[in-house]
C-alpha cells in the first residue's frame, strides 16, 4: 500500500497550514535570550522529494518559517517545529517517511530504489541509519517506546507511523508527521505535539 501513495498538493497545503499555525503560536512569544519581539526571519528552501511528492508540492514547501529577535544586538533565532521539514535535510519529511518505509517493499538494488522512488538508493540508507541511530536515542522515541511498548525499532519508520490511528494512510502518516515535529528544532522549546493517537 505504501508504495503506492503519492504526496499531493491537498496534503501538502494540511501540511502548509499546521505549520503556519504553530509558527504563530511561536511568534506570539517573546525572544528566549533577551525577551525581545520576534520578527520575520524565513527561509528559503528549494525542497525534494522524489517521485514521492507530487508536482506542485514544493511551491508549498519553498519557505521554512523563522522568526530572529528584533532588538538590536540580540537577533537570536527561533525556528518553529515542522511537519514539512524533518530539520535541515533538503527532502521534505514525508517523502522521507515513505521512501524508508516502502525500502523493505522493493528489490533492493540501487536501480530498482530510484525507479520506485526517484531518489538515490544511498539517500534512503543514510536516512534508515538515522532512524536506527539518532532517532532510536531521542526522547522522542522513549516516549513513542512508553506509549507502544511493543514497538520494533528494526522497522522504523513504518512501525511508528502504523502505530497512530487514522482512516486512511495520509492521516496516519500526518499524526507521524506531528509527532516527530519537535525533532525539526533546536531554536525554541518544544511547543506540545498534537500527534494524537
Amino acid at each position: 500500500m505504501w508504495h503506492e501513495v503519492v504526496l499531493n498538493r491537498e496534503f501538502f497545503a494540511l501540511l502548509l497550514a499546521i505549520d503556519a499555525e504553530i509558527a504563530m503560536r511561536v511568534k506570539a512569544g517573546r525572544c528566549c535570550r533577551c525577551g525581545g519581539p520576534l520578527c520575520v526571519g524565513h527561509y528559503a528552501r528549494k525542497p525534494r522529494g522524489g517521485k514521492i511528492a507530487a508536482a506542485g508540492a514544493s511551491e508549498l514547501c519553498s519557505q521554512r518559517f523563522s522568526w530572529c529577535c528584533g532588538r538590536e544586538g540580540c537577533r537570536k533565532r527561533a525556528t518553529p517545529p515542522s511537519v514539512r521539514f524533518l530539520g535541515r535535510k533538503v527532502y521534505l519529511e514525508g517523502a522521507i517517511l515513505i521512501a524508508c518505509t516502502i525500502l523493505p517493499l522493493i528489490e533492493q538494488s540501487a536501480r530498482a530504489i530510484r525507479e520506485a522512488t526517484g531518489l538515490a538508493a544511498r539517500t534512503i540508507r543514510r536516512w534508515e541509519a538515522w532512524w536506527q541511530s539518532v532517532f532510536v536515542a531521542s526522547a522522542l522515541f522513549t516516549e513513542l517506546r512508553g506509549r507502544v511498548p511493543s514497538i520494533d525499532a528494526a522497522e522504523l519508520p513504518c512501525a511508528m507511523i502504523e502505530s497512530f490511528e487514522g482512516a486512511t494512510l495520509l492521516a496516519k502518516l500526518e499524526r507521524a508527521m506531528r509527532f516527530l515535529a519537535p525533532l525539526t528544532t533546536t531554536s525554541v522549546a518544544v511547543i506540545a505535539h498534537s500527534g494524537s493517537r
